[in-house]
C-alpha cells in the first residue's frame, strides 16, 4: 500500500539522555492505534528500546523506526539516542529526517545532549518544534526552559500552549493539564483511560490574563510570517485556527521559530497535541528542498543534479543504518525520489557495482510488514544488497546519482582486546567487521608495532556496549586491555664505529670490516635511510646487497630500549674485505657487531607521540579545561571563538590523554567536546617508560 507524499511526516525525537523520548514514542504508539500495550522504560517494555542492552540499561543506544497513523496522515518516527557516545546514531537521523520534535525537561531544562542536537539539526537545516516534558516533576518551570532555549540555544521558541499549573500534581497548584493558545480552551486528560480521552473547558479564570497577553505574543510573532494574521491581528478581528496553523506551519519549516507545547508524557498528558503539531507544523517531503547529489555519469564531469519528491524521478535512495539479521542485513533507507520496487537493480556510485533489491519492508521497530515498492519521500527497510555501506546511494543505473555522504564524528576513545581463546582470532576479525558496517562511528584496526587489535568508539559506554554485543549476539568473548603507546627513539648526537669481524672457523677464516656512522635525518618520508660512499667496485654486487640488508634489517629492530628508529641515516664509510674470507655471513656478522656498538655509544632519544587537539567548550568552563590540559603537559597554541563558544587549539602527549573523554565531561557538565589528530613526535620526559 502506497502512502500519499504529502501525508507523510518523517520525523526524530531528539533530546538529551531521560528527557523523555522513548515514553513520548511509546504514548504516540499508543494512541494511534500502531501498538496495543502502552510499554515503559523502567520495565523494560517499550517497543523501540527492544535491544537487550536498551532494556537492560533504561536508555536508547539505537535509533529505532516506527510508523503510526495520525489524522490521514503517516507519521515515520526515528527515536534516538540521547547519550553522546550514540551521537552519531542523531547524526543518521537527521540526515534523512524532514522534521523533528525537540523534547526538554521541565526541570534540567536545555542540558549537554540539548546543544548538540540542537546544532546538528542547525546543520541539517532540520525545521522543528519543542516539547517540555515532565512538567509534574518538583522543580519544572516552563518560562526557565523558554529562556534557556534562547541563551543556550540562540533559538527562537513560541509557546503555543502554556501550563496548568507546575510540579506534581498533589500540590494544589501542581500541574493538571494544558491551555491551548490557539483554541484558546484549557485541555485536562483522563488517567483512569492512561490519557486516551480528554476534555477541553474554558480556561480558569485566575489565568485568563495570562493566556491572553501569551496569546498576543503568539499572534505577534506569526503576523510577521503571514500577511492576513497581521491584518486581523491590527484590526483586532478574530484570527482563526485554520490562519494560525498555516502561520506556524510557514513559521517553522522556514526556521523562523520554533513552537513549544508542554505536557507530561509518563502522566498521560499533553501528547495528543504534539500529534497535531507533527502534522499541522512539520513539512511533509513535498515542502523540504530537493535533494542535491552529485552526477556521476562519465560524460557529466560531477555536475550537480537534483531530484524532487516525485513518483515521476528517477529513483534515488540513501542507505541511512544497517541492522545484522539472521536471514542478511537490513538496510534502512530513506527513498528520495522515484518508486522503489522489490526485485529491482540499482547502482551503487561509489563501488559502481548494481546491487539487487531481493525485499522491501515497512519497518514497526523490532517486526515488519512486506511490500512491493515504496515511493518517494518514504522510508523504509531494504533486503539483498552485498557492498553497500552506511550514507550510500543506490540510484537508476540510467540515471546516476551520488546524494552527499553521512558525516560522522572522529572516534576519541581506544582500547587493546584479544579473543579468550587464540582459535577465536579470526572468528573476531570476522565479527569487527561486521559490527564496523553496522556502526561508522566504531572502528578496529592491528596495530602492526604491538600486534594488539585496538578498537575505538565515542566513549567508554559506546565501546563496552560493543563488547557486551559480541559476547551476546556472536558469542565471543574477549579480553580488554589499555592500548600502548607507540613511542619511537632517534638518535640525538652523530656517532661513528668501527667493526670488524675475523673469526677462524675450521671450514677457514671468516673476515669483515665496515666504518659506519649513524646520524639525525629528517627529510623524505621513510624513517630509516642508508647510504653507501664506497667507490664503484669496491665490493662486488651480492657482497654490496648482503650488507646494506643487514644495515636495514638491524636498523628496523629498534633502538636501545626496543622502539622503532625514526629520522635515521646511516652511511658506509669505509669497509674492509679480503678475496675468500669476505662472505654473506661475515658480512651480516660485522653488520650486527657494528650496530651493537651504535646502541652502547649513541645518545638515543625517547620520543613520543604528540597530538593535535581542538577543545570546543561553553566559556564558562575555559579555566577548568585550561587547568586541566596544563597538568597534561598540553601546550596551547591557540585560541578562537566559534559563535558563542570557545575554541582551544592545543598539543598534547598521547599518552596524557586515556581518559579524557570521562574528565571533559566532568569538567564542563557534558558540554565540551573535542577532537584529536597525530602531530608529530617529541622528546619524552626521562622518567616516561625507562
Amino acid at each position: 500500500m502506497t502512502r500519499s507524499i504529502d501525508g507523510i511526516r518523517n520525523i526524530g525525537i531528539i533530546a538529551h539522555i531521560d528527557a523523555g523520548k522513548t515514553t513520548t514514542t511509546e504514548r504516540i504508539l499508543y494512541y494511534t492505534g500502531a501498538s496495543y500495550r502502552m510499554g515503559n522504560v523502567d520495565d523494560g517494555t517499550t517497543q523501540t528500546d527492544f535491544d537487550p542492552e536498551e532494556a537492560e540499561r533504561g536508555i536508547t543506544i539505537y535509533s529505532a523506526a516506527v510508523t503510526c497513523k495520525w489524522n490521514d496522515h503517516t507519521i515515520n518516527i526515528i527515536d534516538t539516542p540521547g547519550h553522546v557516545d550514540f551521537t552519531a546514531e542523531v547524526e543518521r537521523s537527521l540526515r534523512v529526517l524532514d522534521g523533528a520534535v525537540v523534547i526538554f525537561s521541565a526541570v534540567e531544562g536545555v542540558e549537554a545532549q540539548s546543544e548538540t542536537v540542537w546544532r546538528q539539526a542547525d546543520h541539517y537545516e532540520v525545521p522543528r518544534f519543542c516539547f517540555v516534558n515532565k512538567m509534574d516533576r518538583i522543580g519544572a518551570d516552563f518560562d526557565r526552559v523558554l529562556k534557556a532555549m534562547r541563551s543556550r540555544l540562540k533559538a527562537t521558541p513560541l509557546p503555543v500552549q502554556i501550563p496548568i499549573g507546575q510540579g506534581p500534581a498533589t500540590n494544589a497548584d501542581g500541574f493538571r493539564g494544558i491551555i491551548d493558545l490557539l483554541a484558546m480552551k484549557a485541555m485536562y486528560w483522563d488517567s483512569e483511560s492512561r490519557g486516551a480521552e480528554f476534555r477541553t473547558e474554558d480556561i480558569p479564570v485566575e489565568l485568563a490574563d495570562d493566556a491572553e497577553l501569551m496569546r498576543s505574543d503568539l499572534l505577534d510573532a506569526l503576523s510577521d510570517v503571514d500577511e492576513e494574521v497581521m491584518e486581523a491581528h491590527l484590526e483586532e478581528r478574530d484570527v482563526s485556527r485554520d490562519m494560525m496553523v498555516r502561520a506556524l506551519r510557514a513559521g517553522t519549516i522556514s526556521g523562523q521559530f520554533q513552537p513549544v507545547l508542554c505536557g507530561s508524557s509518563l502522566d498521560y498528558i499533553g501528547v495528543q497535541p504534539v500529534l497535531d503539531a507533527v502534522a499541522e507544523f512539520l513539512p511533509s517531503p513535498l515542502d523540504r528542498p530537493a535533494v542535491v547529489g552529485i552526477d556521476t555519469s562519465p560524460k557529466a564531469n560531477g555536475k550537480e543534479v537534483t531530484r524532487e519528491a516525485d513518483t515521476n524521478e528517477p529513483v534515488s535512495v540513501l542507505v541511512f543504518k544497517i541492522q545484522s539479521d539472521n536471514h542478511g542485513d537490513l538496510y534502512f533507507a530513506r527513498v528520495y525520489s522515484g518508486v522503489l520496487k522489490s526485485n529491482s537493480r540499482l547502482l551503487n556510485p561509489r563501488t559502481k557495482k548494481k546491487e539487487l533489491i531481493t525485499q522491501l519492508w515497512h519497518i514497526q521497530s523490532d517486526s515488519r510488514e512486506k511490500v512491493e515498492l515504496v515511493e518517494a519521500g518514504d522510508i523504509c527497510g531494504i533486503v539483498g544488497p552485498k557492498d553497500t555501506g552506511t550514507g550510500d546511494t543506490l540510484c537508476d543505473p540510467q540515471k546516476p546519482i551520488a546524494l552527499e555522504q553521512i558525516r560522522f564524528p572522529e572516534t576519541v576513545i581506544s582500547v587493546a582486546i584479544e579473543p579468550e581463546s587464540s582459535a577465536d582470532r579470526k572468528k573476531l576479525v570476522e565479527v569487527l567487521e561486521k559490527l564496523q558496517r553496522q556502526d561508522p562511528t566504531f572502528t578496529s584496526k592491528t596495530d602492526e608495532e604491538t600486534g594488539q587489535t585496538i578498537i575505538s568508539g565515542m566513549g567508554e559506554l559506546h565501546l563496552e556496549v560493543v563488547r557486551h554485543r559480541m559476547e551476546r549476539e556472536f558469542r565471543m568473548k574477549v579480553r580488554v586491555h589499555k592500548p600502548r603507546v607507540s613511542y619511537r627513539e632517534k638518535l640525538g648526537d652523530s656517532t661513528t664505529v668501527n667493526a670488524e669481524f675475523d673469526v677462524t672457523t675450521p671450514a677457514g677464516t671468516l673476515f669483515f670490516g665496515l666504518n659506519l656512522t649513524a646520524e639525525e635525518f629528517t627529510e623524505g618520508d621513510s624513517p630509516i635511510t642508508i647510504s653507501y660512499r664506497l667507490k664503484p667496485g669496491t665490493l662486488s654486487e651480492p657482497l654490496k646487497k648482503v650488507l646494506l640488508e643487514s644495515l636495514e634489517r638491524e636498523a628496523n629492530g629498534g633502538g636501545k630500549d626496543g622502539y622503532p628508529l625514526m629520522s635515521l641515516r646511516l652511511t658506509v664509510n669505509k669497509v674492509s674485505y679480503r678475496d675468500g674470507e669476505t662472505t654473506d655471513t661475515a658480512v651480516m656478522s660485522a653488520v650486527s657487531q657494528a650496530f651493537n656498538k651504535l646502541l652502547q655509544q649513541g645518545n638515543f632519544l625517547l620520543m613520543e607521540p604528540v597530538m593535535t587537539l581542538e577543545v570546543v567548550t561553553p566559556e564558562e568552563f575555559l579555566g577548568n579545561i585550561q587547568s586541566d590540559l596544563n597538568s597534561r603537559r598540553a601546550m596551547i597554541v591557540d585560541s578562537d571563538r566559534r559563535g558563542d563558544l570557545c575554541v582551544l587549539h592545543a598539543e598534547v602527549p598521547l599518552i596524557e590523554m586515556f581518559g579524557y573523554s570521562t574528565q571533559i565531561r566532568s569538567l564542563s557538565q557534558g558540554r565540551a567536546s573535542y577532537s584529536m589528530e597525530p602531530c608529530r613526535y617529541s622528546e619524552a620526559p626521562p622518567d616516561s617508560t625507562r
